[in-house]
């Protein structure tokens, strides 16, 4: 009994890093609830096309509500009153140059997340809101024809966040992650569309738990139908796998994973205003928090 007290303690203290996965995240693999440093879903339609030449304003919205935790059998675990709600509000500038690398566009981007998060366990609450880890990094945008593009990138993300290892709504991971990005979107006008967005995140160690998260392989997915007026309407969600183990004192047994799909849309018009839509819910969820999401992101012309 004494042992299930101290891993219910343990597991409030750390999925409050839910949080730090909004950057693009113990008895729960990687450190921080079984969550990678980016949101799983964030992306939607048109993950792969990188826009003209100069520079683009985005900004990702969302809301992300968590009620359970699975256990490596996927079977849930009774923590009372166990709940987590992240808000995110996430500017992102992206600068594509005219400068030719490798045969693609040469482009920068950075993301600032704004966050509000909640966690709720055995009668304890805490809230935080402010700046999360900032997201940076380098692209090559590609344009094979007017309906395929796809993107090579690395994203950096820096551990910006307020944290404290004790408490249980955090605003960021304390750890440095790099994180490989292929992103591919098949968006004609009319007809089948298909993006996906495949990342492989590469933690560093939280020096405060001396925890270093395993490495993880995740895709955010859309497919959908293009009706000829700029609606995409179809479904969405993510994949995730964790393929290293955790190491150091806060390492979570098993491998955490899970699946995520909803309904997504995207409008856009030939004035480069564009806006994606996606509710998803997870399943199959091993090591790691289980819940649902609603997602927007907005490409604003200025």
């Amino acid at each position: 009994m004494r042992n299930k007290g101290k891993q219910a303690r343990l597991r409030l203290a750390t999925l409050g890093l839910l949080c730090g996965a909004l950057a693009g995240g113990a008895a729960n693999a990687t450190e921080g609830g079984g969550l990678p440093v980016y949101a799983d879903g964030l992306e939607n339609f048109m993950s792969g096309a990188l826009p003209p030449p100069g520079v683009h304003f985005l900004a990702y919205a969302g809301a992300l509500h968590y009620n359970k935790v699975r256990n490596a059998s996927g079977d849930q675990i009774p923590i009372p009153g166990f709940k987590v709600n992240v808000g995110v509000v996430a500017p992102r500038l992206v600068w594509v140059t005219e400068q030719q690398v490798l045969g693609g566009q040469l482009a920068f981007h950075a993301i600032a997340p704004l966050l509000t998060v909640k966690a709720e366990a055995m009668g304890q609450s805490q809230r935080k809101s402010g700046l999360g880890d900032i997201v940076f990094g380098p692209a090559l945008g590609y344009h094979p024809s007017a309906s395929m593009h796809y993107v090579l990138g690395l994203d950096v993300y820096a551990p910006t966040g307020r944290y404290r290892q004790d408490d249980s709504a955090n605003l960021g991971r304390n750890y440095w992650a790099f994180q490989p990005v292929a992103a591919f979107s098949y968006m004609p006008a009319s007809g089948l569309n298909v993006d996906a967005k495949f990342m492989f995140d590469i933690n560093r160690k939280n020096s405060d738990t001396d925890t270093r998260s395993g490495n993880a392989l995740h895709v955010d997915y859309a497919v959908g139908w293009g009706w000829g007026n700029g609606l995409v309407t179809g479904i969405g969600g993510f994949m995730f796998r964790q393929i290293g183990e955790d190491h150091g004192p806060n390492a979570g047994p098993g491998k955490a994973r899970a699946f995520a799909i909803g309904p997504s849309l995207r409008y856009a018009n030939d004035k480069g205003f564009m806006i994606t839509a996606k509710w998803q819910t997870e399943m199959g969820v091993r090591s790691r928090p289980e819940g649902s999401a609603f997602l927007v992101k907005a490409s604003l012309p200025f």
